[in-house]
């Protein structure tokens, strides 16, 4: 049998048969298996019968038709998803209303439902955080215009005893018996600093005694720390060592072990330093002369100044936080109100202050608040000295970090149910009581943590699935650009162009 030349007569197929079936003009339709290739439609002069080329022709339009075919169904479903994009983007930027005249979606249960009983609490409680986080902008706002007042007025507390110089022989310095505690628990790798800095403070030897309050349990570092103590005694220095077989109470027991001690009476001041903090040896020369003459005064507070901040990442954002609080939160309180929160080191208390508020208490985690505030109730006034520096150092790791946030913002909340009563009894004035209510406990210590969290966290993410609840622009991007600046302006220098930035 002769081989045809014609391509659908073709053994093997180079290309795609397309079967068209025409019963008549009206009624067609098409099968396509395989598209042809042109090597299919190449004949040669001779081999071409007679009406074979109009016959490929008309098949060849159909295959085109095909295409076009499929070519405009995909443009009409590019098209389709492209105006339901544009509707839904529209829908969005005008906070989920649509056009009157399309009822299309308003109709649907699911939505309907949404707009009725999701979105209205949802926006409630945005309401709610909304006005949460104006209060704490404008408290922000006022304590940096204070810290701005204070620089530009050049307001400090001022000693009215000068400073002497111990070498010069000038025997008319005020140098009061100092007892000076550094309470430690497993201090490994910190006690040899403390210890020295302590050991090395410019003061009378006969009116300093220092107080080692080791809470180890590693028999290793105390005799570790046994040893230092024994070290310095032997070169002349004022130094005990002493350590609990009961450890209850944690801090706050230790300290008041120590303070329940015999020769604690022959003593007027106490500065309490932690295991990680390095005084610098005038500290007690910049601090304890504030006191002289000021019989209401309970406690000098310093600054902390940390010598890793340049550490990494988080000990940079540790620092604009703790920036912000020493020099504008802590300084004003301490200009304006005479009260701020003990920061638990770094400070020197009136021993008098301290017993007269009742000593130390183990009844929260959070003693050096708890001391600070029943001594405010007591009629105490505190002084911040933004000038006196302590060096310590920053959490390095994201662990130590959180044990660290957890122990600060785990006590608060009891500890204001426990004092609630003793304010509202209180003989200070109905402003200093509406400050430590609204403001330091309520506002700072326990909405700020939880509202900032579930606006920003759980409402502004929700308002992205259900449109009808909305929050306005200011709120989700000027106010806190505005209060993020401000948060930087004490510590500049973390920020990469901190050139720019002006410093208080």
């Amino acid at each position: 049998m002769a081989q045809s030349l014609y391509w659908w007569a073709k053994e093997t197929h180079r290309g795609t048969p397309v079967v068209v079936k025409m019963e008549n003009p009206n009624n067609w339709s098409m099968v396509e298996l395989e598209s042809p290739s042109e090597e299919d439609f190449m004949y040669t002069n001779d081999g071409v019968p007679k009406g074979g080329r109009n016959k490929n022709a008309k098949q060849l339009t159909w295959v085109l038709l095909l295409k076009a075919h499929k070519a405009a169904g995909c443009l009409t479903s590019i098209a389709s998803t492209f105006f339901s994009l544009t509707s839904v983007i529209r829908r969005r930027v005008s906070s989920g209303r649509t056009d009157s005249t399309d009822t299309t979606e308003t109709e649907n249960p699911a939505v309907k439902s949404r707009m009725e009983y999701l979105a209205p609490p949802l926006q409630f409680l945005a309401n709610v955080c909304i006005v949460l986080f104006l209060i704490q902008s404008l408290d922000r706002l006022i304590l940096c215009l204070g810290c701005f007042w204070i620089k530009f007025k050049k307001i400090k507390p001022v000693c009215k005893q000068e400073l002497v110089d111990l070498e010069s022989g000038d025997g008319d310095g005020y140098f009061p018996m100092v007892l000076v505690q550094i309470p430690m628990c497993n201090e490994k790798e910190v006690y040899q600093q403390s210890i020295a800095a302590v050991c090395n403070l410019d003061w009378p030897k006969g009116n300093l005694l220092i107080q080692i309050l080791d809470d180890s349990d590693d028999p290793t570092t105390q005799s570790l720390i046994k040893e230092d103590v024994n070290k310095w005694q032997q070169e002349g220095a004022n130094i005990v060592y002493r350590h609990r077989v009961i450890r209850e109470g944690y801090k706050a027991g230790n300290l008041k072990s120590a303070m329940n001690c015999s020769y604690v009476k022959d003593y007027e001041f106490v500065a309490i330093f932690d295991a990680d903090f390095q005084p610098s040896p005038d500290f007690l020369k910049r601090t304890v002369p504030h006191f002289k003459d000021n019989e209401e005064l309970g406690l000098v507070q310093a600054r902390w100044s940390f010598v890793n901040k340049d550490e990494n990442l988080l000990t940079r954002l540790q620092l604009i936080n703790l920036a912000f609080h020493f020099e504008v939160e802590q300084q004003v309180n301490g200009i304006f109100l005479n009260f701020f929160g003990f920061n638990g080191t770094a400070g020197v208390w009136r021993i008098k202050a301290l017993e007269d508020s009742g000593g130390w208490l183990e009844r929260t985690t959070v003693e050096d608040m708890d001391i600070a505030v029943r001594a405010h109730l007591r009629g105490w006034k505190f002084i911040f000295l933004n000038d006196v520096e302590c060096q310590c150092e920053l959490p390095e790791s994201y662990e130590a970090y959180r044990k660290q946030q957890h122990r600060w913002h785990s006590g608060p909340m009891q500890l204001f149910r426990l004092c609630m009563p003793d304010i509202i009894r209180s003989k200070i004035s109905i402003w200093k009581k509406g400050n430590m209510i609204f403001l330091f406990f309520l506002l700072r210590k326990l909405i700020l943590p939880f509202y900032s969290f579930t606006l920003f966290c759980i409402i502004l993410p929700m308002t992205m699935f259900i449109p009808e609840a909305t929050l306005p622009t200011w709120v989700v991007s000027y106010v806190p650009a505005t209060m993020s600046f401000l948060n930087i302006l004490p510590a500049p220098e973390v920020v990469p162009l901190h050139c720019a930035l002006p410093s208080f």
